[in-house]
């Protein structure tokens, strides 16, 4: 790999980009868990499996461009830790993916936020031979499958999640036409804290046919966003507009988290989608507690009811809440907030 920075070498500053080697000595990212060997790209991935609540396949990486005191992937995110896989080994295992594949969705549907849609993931019309009264009734049993996470639809979808390396464009480009040409119908999604999305990488991604992006804002405020990720969040906030004008299709996530982010920044990003096309799938999800940020507590119920109205009150028409299991504590609790928001709001 090339020594010089790709956001540097387009104008912007690096990333909160270091990873912890196993001699603990520390390098970029990208340098890291990134290689190239006769134009083929290798990426350090931890795991691949299919994911729940999202019901895809998700392919779990090392290294990442932030350092985000709330990570919940830190153990192989900010180490090195994983194996070895180039593009053409990652097309072959989601083309094996592909076979067991039982919801065909359109590219439209390629997000994380459709996916509770189809399924509650409770298994019970597998164990118990009955639907649970949340059940959507969109599937028929035969579809459901069960995962390491659990029970529930494969939609014929591949993931990039846990570390961020967008700023490496040409890897997911190179990975994206190699899962094509692996697979007949497979929607490529990339997790992204949105650092990398400049406008040429977007023209890269988009070249290789990366279909859709999970966008997590993990803040509006650029100081906190400092404090809690290790960088600037001035272009991402660019980064909708940009991704939906190029044709990409997008979802938006930010996370709340007492003491950091909380009603009034959600509500600003809530504002910004919404003037850009307030159809977004748009996702609130609920903290708990991880890495650095052990002592901060979770929201509670209310709070989470309250941002979700108010987000409704800017414009935004699809709204869900997630990790609903943070601040439900019990089935009294469940039913309070299907009754308050609806049960299709419900992540």
């Amino acid at each position: 790999m090339k020594n010089t920075c790709n956001m540097i070498l387009q104008g912007y500053p690096p990333g909160a980009c270091s990873v912890i080697m196993l001699d603990k000595s520390i390098k970029r990212a990208c340098e890291a868990t990134l290689r190239k060997k006769n134009g083929i790209y290798y990426r350090l991935i931890e795991a691949i499996q299919l994911s729940r609540p999202e019901d895809y396949l998700s392919i779990y990486q090392s290294g990442c461009n932030h350092r985000c005191l709330k990570c919940h992937s830190w153990s192989f995110t900010q180490y090195y830790s994983g194996e070895w896989m180039s593009t053409e080994d990652l097309a072959l295992r989601v083309a094996e993916y592909e076979k067991i594949v039982t919801a065909w969705e359109p590219r439209e549907r390629a997000t994380m936020w459709h996916a509770t849609d189809l399924c509650r993931h409770c298994g019970s019309c597998v164990i118990y031979g009955r639907r649970s009264k949340y059940c959507p009734n969109k599937l028929d049993v035969d579809e459901i499958v069960f995962s390491i996470q659990g029970w529930g639809p494969a939609r014929n979808i591949v993931s990039f999640t846990g570390g961020d390396l967008a700023c490496c464009a040409e890897f997911y480009a190179q990975a994206a036409e190699k899962i094509k040409d692996q697979c007949k119908k497979i929607w490529v999604l990339l997790e992204t804290n949105g650092y990398g999305l400049t406008k040429q990488n977007l023209e890269i991604l988009a070249s290789g046919g990366v279909d859709s992006f999970w966008l997590d804002i993990k803040a509006y405020d650029e100081e906190v966003y400092k404090k809690l990720c290790g960088t600037t969040n001035k272009w991402i906030l660019k980064v909708p507009e940009l991704a939906i004008d190029m044709g990409f299709i997008l979802e938006v996530l930010t996370l709340y988290i007492p003491n950091w982010v909380e009603e009034d920044q959600i509500v600003k990003i809530a504002e910004l989608i919404a003037s850009i096309n307030p159809e977004t799938p748009f996702t609130i999800l609920a903290f708990f507690p991880q890495y650095k940020l052990m002592n901060v507590r979770r929201p509670k119920l209310m709070e989470m009811v309250k941002t979700y109205f108010k987000v409704k009150e800017v414009g935004l028409k699809n709204v869900k809440l997630g990790n609903i299991s943070v601040f439900t504590k019990n089935e009294r609790d469940l039913e309070l907030l299907v009754s308050l928001v609806g049960l299709e709001t419900i992540g």
